[in-house]
């Protein structure tokens, strides 16, 4: 049994995040990365975006190199899950039956993305997109003619179809719902994204059952009453938090594991990132976030906390996606309901648009318009005249 002040559980960028917060103020305590994957912690955007187009290497996502860990205390055990932890003996317990013992035990277990109940999700040749393996295997099925289909349209579905379209791929996006990004951003702009898929060359279908059909590999989709040939089928329906750890430990969990504004969930126990259902003082309630924005965040503030700060969770939900030539921030947590106005030309490809509930700024989005989303994110929260928010002469900073 080996003892360290410090364990983290999850060698994510959330992980990455809580050491470069200790370490930035001046704690010096020993560190024990547990992971999961065989790899350093990594930034999983550029899976589905940069590396996914061809434009960067999959080595590009590394956050650190091995020395960085070496050199700053930080003991690496990256293919060696935890099995297990035991809160009233400071213990966790790995796969390879060692043990450890902490002071201090941090969460970031992250994510694991949801499998849908249907014929064929098992097969040979249906991806889903998490780690640098899936990624590099999707993109292998890319090409002149080969035929992508995507089951779901939300962020990551969007932004394989993107990728697989400009590797020359047909590809088919398959969405449940009315619209992709209906659930997030309401039908307007959910119809401004799809135009964008359908403009270049992508086809959309939605409201439709689907099974896999293949017999020692994924041939195609049945839909209703029709097969749709793939070569290749991503699942793209989201994520779930892996909160098996936390729940055997008895830990406070409700949809994510259960923190305060410190991220504090028990006596000397932390959870961060994606598992984090925690309280957010300025919007006055718990949030549970899957964004890259999110997890880096939330990893710098446990490590000050853990360093002695008083830091607290204050800051609105963040994420961004590039989709051909679409590239967008959005800041905030808006509704489908809430009212929309725009700022600018959206057939132009450059326009804000901004959700509004009862007249108070709710969320915020800058499309292919940079530089303008610290100004967002300061009306949020604030009651605001609507013509004014659509006014593009008047300065964000006077509306």
């Amino acid at each position: 049994m080996s003892h360290s002040d410090l364990v983290i559980i999850g060698a994510g960028q959330a992980a990455a995040a809580v050491i470069d917060g200790l370490r930035g103020a001046g704690d010096e305590r020993s560190v024990l990365l547990i992971g999961n994957e065989g790899e350093r912690p990594y930034e999983r955007p550029g899976l589905s975006k940069e590396v996914l187009l061809g434009d960067a290497q999959s080595d590009s996502v590394y956050i650190h190199d091995q020395a960085y860990y070496d050199t700053h205390g930080v003991q690496t055990r990256l293919d060696d899950a935890a099995t297990g932890i035991d809160p009233a003996s400071s213990t966790v317990t790995l796969a390879s039956g060692e043990t450890a013992t902490y002071t201090d035990l941090v969460l970031a277990t992250g994510a694991t993305p949801r499998r849908l109940p249907i014929p064929g999700m098992d097969l040979p040749g249906v991806h889903t997109l998490r780690r640098i393996p899936d990624s590099q295997a999707i993109k292998a099925t890319f090409g002149q003619g080969r035929r992508i289909v995507i089951i779901g349209g939300g962020w990551i579905g969007l932004e394989v179809a993107a990728a697989a379209r400009q590797a020359g791929s047909e590809v088919t996006v398959l969405e449940a719902a009315g619209l992709p990004l209906e659930s997030t951003l309401g039908q307007r702009l959910g119809r401004h994204f799809a135009d964008l898929h359908t403009s270049h060359g992508a086809t959309l279908r939605t409201g439709s059952a689907v099974a896999i059909e293949g017999a020692t590999h994924a041939t195609g989709v049945r839909v209703d009453d029709e097969t749709l040939p793939a070569d290749a089928v991503v699942v793209a329906v989201g994520a779930a938090p892996n909160l098996d750890l936390a729940e055997a430990a008895g830990l406070p969990v409700d949809g994510g594991v259960k923190v305060d504004e410190h991220l504090r969930a028990a006596e000397h126990i932390y959870a961060v990132g994606d598992i984090a259902n925690a309280h957010n003082t300025t919007l006055g309630h718990r949030l549970r976030v899957e964004h890259w924005d999110n997890a880096a965040r939330q990893g710098q503030l446990a490590g000050r906390v853990l360093a002695g700060g008083s830091d607290v969770y204050d800051w609105h939900p963040y994420f961004f996606t590039d989709q051909y030539d679409l590239g967008m921030e959005y800041v905030g947590r808006g509704a489908p309901e809430d009212d929309v106005v725009i700022r600018g030309d959206m057939s132009a490809g450059e326009f804000l648009a901004f959700w509004l509930r009862d007249g108070v700024l709710t969320a915020g989005m800058n499309v292919n318009i940079w530089d303008v989303n610290d100004q967002i994110r300061e009306l949020l929260g604030t009651t605001v005249d609507p013509a004014r928010l659509a006014d593009a002469d008047i300065p964000l900073t006077e509306v």
